[in-house]
C-alpha cells in the first residue's frame, strides 16, 4: 500500500521520468556528401539479383529395390508389428493422471 502523501507525488515522479526520454531527438545520421541519399549526384552501388532458385534441384524419385530385399528389410526390422507401433502416438506420461469421463 503507497502512503498518502507518496499518493499525491505519484504523477508527478511520473511525469519527471518520462520527460528526459521524450524530450530527447533523435540523432540524425552523420552525413559524408558522397553518399546523401539527398544529392542526386550520389554513387548508387550496383543491383544484384540473385535468383530463389539458385542451387535448387528437382525432387527425383529413387529407385525401388527388388521386393524380395523389401521383404526381407521387412522381416528383419520386425514386420507389419513394428511399423503399426511407430504409427501408434506415444503414450501419456506415467505420472499423468487418467482420463475421466470418457467411456468408449
Amino acid at each position: 500500500m503507497i502512503p498518502a502523501s507518496w499518493r499525491r507525488l505519484l504523477p508527478a515522479l511520473c511525469l519527471a521520468t518520462a520527460l528526459p526520454v521524450a524530450a530527447d531527438p533523435p540523432a540524425a545520421p552523420p552525413s559524408t556528401g558522397a553518399g546523401d541519399p539527398a544529392t542526386a549526384q550520389a554513387p548508387v552501388p550496383p543491383v544484384v539479383h540473385r535468383s530463389a532458385f539458385d542451387g535448387y534441384r528437382r525432387h527425383a524419385d529413387a529407385a525401388p529395390a527388388p521386393w524380395q530385399r523389401a521383404n526381407e528389410t521387412v522381416g528383419r526390422i520386425g514386420g507389419w508389428r513394428t511399423y503399426a507401433r511407430e504409427a501408434q502416438p506415444a503414450a501419456p506420461p506415467a505420472s499423468a493422471p487418467a482420463g475421466r469421463g470418457h467411456a468408449h
